[in-house]
């Protein structure tokens, strides 16, 4: 497997995005107890963000940085406290129970741990046709049973575990069941939620390796969240590091690895393995944890961390995401001292 970005898919002409999300915010309202006020978690802070069809963006960043909450905001799994979500010519923030259940269909979920996604008393079969009976799409009976093994030969499986409970597979076999689950409703787009995680290294290409064909062979749209950077580069055409709710920067996958621009991607960056030594780029230590979101930091959050931060500048003012110009790509990054 190349340890190279995707190429773009070519789509002739100009494209409007699948997927746009402007100015998205989450607070979670926090109890501190009797004797104090109530305090408010930002977990998601004024995101804005494009995803064009046919195209994986992958988010990064440390755990807590608010990717996961992001995802599901889009697949309004999480209501959003304020911003607008766009998925075609839809609004998601402002659709109703019926136009929602209708956009379901159109936007999956593969979770981070498939043995909690699946239900420990369904077998792969059931799994799998659950959302062919929800979504009234099996004409019947044998229609219904074609589909699911269709779908089991689409991510791999041999027919004969659609008789099988979750517990008689592996990790890698209880995924493929889930991206099969997916892919029953014909998905134009796919959150996929730390889809290798929970998988042994071993396992974990031939997941991604599975994902990326079948993008190229169903043409569809990944919104890809990881903390690991080696995954992301693997399948994201463009990708956004995300930290403290906000995105720090964001870029076509291979300019971004190749030359960072924000502090924190170029430390993130910096601690991936790589197998020739010689090519490890220098490392750059964090110092501390991420600061806690109740109580974030005044200017640039990621100051308190930041090797080259300066006094009076990155403690005082926040910066805001603006878009540079490095050859022949832009880049978005949210650094007072990038260039």
């Amino acid at each position: 497997m190349t340890d190279a970005a995707p190429p773009r898919p070519t789509i002739p002409g100009p494209t409007k995005p699948l997927l746009e999300v402007h100015g998205i915010r989450k607070d979670f309202p926090m109890s501190r107890g009797w004797l104090r006020a109530p305090a408010v978690l930002r977990a998601v802070d004024d995101v804005s963000l494009s995803v064009a069809a046919g195209e994986t963006l992958g988010i990064v960043g440390e755990s807590g940085s608010g990717k996961s909450t992001l995802g599901r905001m889009v697949l309004r799994l999480i209501e959003p406290t304020a911003g607008t979500i766009r998925f075609g010519e839809a609004d998601v923030v402002a659709a109703n129970a019926g136009q929602l259940r209708a956009l379901r269909r159109r936007m999956q979920m593969i979770f981070q741990d498939p043995s909690s996604a699946l239900n420990p008393y369904f077998t792969v079969a059931q799994a799998v046709a659950e959302p062919l009976r929800i979504h009234r799409l099996a004409h019947g009976a044998a229609d219904e049973r074609e589909r699911v093994f269709a779908l089991l030969r689409k991510v791999g499986l041999s027919e004969e575990l659609a008789t099988r409970l979750p517990s008689a597979l592996s990790g890698g076999q209880r995924q493929r069941v889930v991206i099969a689950r997916a892919l029953a409703v014909e998905p134009r787009f796919v959150f996929c939620d730390e889809p290798v995680s929970a998988l042994d290294v071993s396992v974990q290409a031939q997941v991604l390796n599975l994902l990326r064909d079948l993008q190229d062979e169903l043409g569809l749209t990944y919104l890809f969240v990881a903390h690991d950077l080696s995954v992301v580069r693997l399948v994201s055409h463009v990708v956004a590091v995300m930290y403290l709710g906000r995105i720090v920067e964001c870029g076509p996958a291979r300019q971004l690895y190749e030359e960072p621009l924000h502090p924190y991607t170029k430390a993130l960056l910096s601690a991936i393995s790589v197998v020739d030594p010689t090519r490890r780029p220098t490392r750059i230590p964090l110092k501390g944890e991420p600061p806690s979101p109740l109580n974030p930091p005044a200017g640039c959050t990621f100051h308190p961390r930041c090797s080259i931060a300066k006094p009076g500048l990155c403690d005082v003012r926040r910066p805001e995401l603006v878009t540079l110009r490095k050859k022949s790509d832009e880049r978005q990054v949210a650094c007072h001292l990038a260039e």
